[in-house]
């Protein structure tokens, strides 16, 4: 069984750091490579980071390419993403997702609340 499960997120001030991870189980995780998404209220399912199988080559949206940091660790089949210097728009429910070929998991998500 496929699963994908965030934890990490939560209510944080702006200017705070928190760090997310994905916990993979169910497939083979070093073969896939893993993202992460969020969505905001009222708004589409938006890319902010992505890694390859390996680790070797990561990619971040632009508008958090100085903030976030996704890493991966696939003797522990877990994927995370580092935040810093989190803003009120980065307020959001972030999802992992795995994709290799035409397969594509989602877990669930977690919320993260940036708010004074």
């Amino acid at each position: 069984q496929v699963q994908l499960v965030e934890s990490g997120g939560g209510l944080v001030q702006p200017g705070g750091s928190l760090r997310l991870s994905c916990a993979a189980s169910g497939f083979i995780f070093s073969n896939y490579a893993m993202s992460w998404y969020r969505q905001a209220p009222g708004k589409e399912r938006e890319l902010v980071a992505a890694i390859t199988s390996t680790g070797g080559s990561t990619n971040h949206a632009d508008s958090e390419k100085s903030r976030f940091t996704i890493s991966r660790d696939n003797a522990k089949n877990t994927v995370y993403l580092q935040m810093n210097s989190l803003k009120p728009e980065d307020t959001a429910v972030y999802y992992c997702s795995a994709r290799y070929g035409f397969d594509r998991y989602w877990g669930r998500g977690t919320q993260v609340t940036v708010s004074s």
